[in-house]
């Protein structure tokens, strides 16, 4: 029997189930437990709580277009209402506030013959900005969807992921085949994503009442969806529950020749949680996360990927406004 909790994260076994839901945020209760080799009725009561809490929420994102990160330099004071602004945008997928050189950062999807008019009207023409720098995303290296902060074997990963429906490539939305004969999702699928973005693990009886077709055709659209990599399901969560309340944004220029190395490296490291390679004239963003200041130090001072980097700049976030296409609960 458990012990009682003092909080919504109570130790390790917690974090896990955190963890399992990063991976499939629509795994039943069965799947992760048997995965995790826990019982069930622990991790039902467990993972319950940790919904309840508001602290772990599981949503859906429709692929709007390809990704694009956007920076800006604000007018003094102005930066918490530029991250707000570009955070409650339908296209943006995560907003930070930063220190450094940058004052806020976003990724926003954008259609191809669309980046034009986000680059030279929408983005400028919002209040307080200062400077504008466009990247847009080449390959995706991480995404948020594949970090566990390494608290589950390959073993745990492999038996949750399996169940999982294959994705197109990240960040090649434009390369899809279109739906209803122009991009677009058929209404069905609109009221299916809008209800899976409100809670992501709605039952597909649920999902079949709102969009008003048989559970069987539900389920079979969601999978479709999934698998063609217009919709992506997620479990968004502040890192801190995971005892990793240090976030540092890394803007990291390679020798070329060494790119693919210092990827790897990024990629396999537990302390990196979204890394993609970007235009201009650093290849690599990492968002990253520590236990503390000491850890964040060590990363980008001591590791071996540094033989390869000509230079690496680090921005602290002081906040997200987004995560996940998910708005943070302190704006609504």
């Amino acid at each position: 029997m458990d012990a009682p909790h003092p909080g919504p994260v109570a130790d390790s076994l917690d974090r896990r189930i955190i963890s399992a839901l990063q991976i499939d945020g629509r795994a039943s209760w069965h799947r992760v437990a048997t995965a995790l080799g826990e019982p069930e009725r622990t991790v039902v009561r467990r993972g319950t709580r940790l919904l309840d809490s508001g602290l772990v929420r599981i949503g859906a994102m429709a692929v709007r277009g390809r990704s694009t990160v956007v920076a800006m330099r604000c007018a003094p004071g102005r930066a918490r209402v530029v991250a707000t602004a570009l955070a409650r945008r339908p296209d943006s997928v995560f907003a930070h506030v930063l220190t450094g050189t940058w004052d806020c950062v976003a990724e926003m999807q954008c259609p191809r013959d669309r980046l034009p008019g986000l680059v030279m009207d929408e983005l400028p023409g919002l209040p307080g900005i200062v400077r504008t720098l466009t990247l847009p995303v080449l390959r995706h290296v991480r995404t948020i969807r594949e970090w566990h902060a390494g608290l589950l074997t390959e073993a745990e990963i492999t038996a949750l992921a399996d169940g999982t429906p294959a994705t197109a490539a990240p960040g090649s939305a434009d390369l899809l085949p279109p739906v209803d004969g122009a991009g677009e999702l058929s209404r069905a699928d609109r009221l299916l994503v809008n209800a899976l973005a409100e809670d992501g693990r709605c039952t597909y009886d649920e999902l079949a009442r709102v969009c008003g077709v048989s559970e069987a055709t539900a389920r079979r659209r969601l999978g479709a969806l999934r698998r063609g990599g217009r919709v992506r399901i997620r479990a968004v969560i502040e890192p801190a529950l995971l005892g990793l309340p240090v976030e540092a944004v890394l803007w990291v220029r390679a020798v070329p020749a060494a790119v693919d190395t210092v990827t790897a490296a990024l990629a396999g490291s537990p302390h990196v949680r979204y890394a993609s390679f970007v235009t201009g004239e650093r290849q690599l963003l990492a968002l990253t996360a520590f236990p503390d200041e000491a850890a964040l130090h060590d990363f980008v001072t001591r590791s071996a990927w540094l033989r390869e980097a000509v230079s690496v700049d680090v921005s602290m976030v002081l906040g997200s406004l987004k995560r996940g296409g998910m708005l943070s609960r302190y704006i609504g």
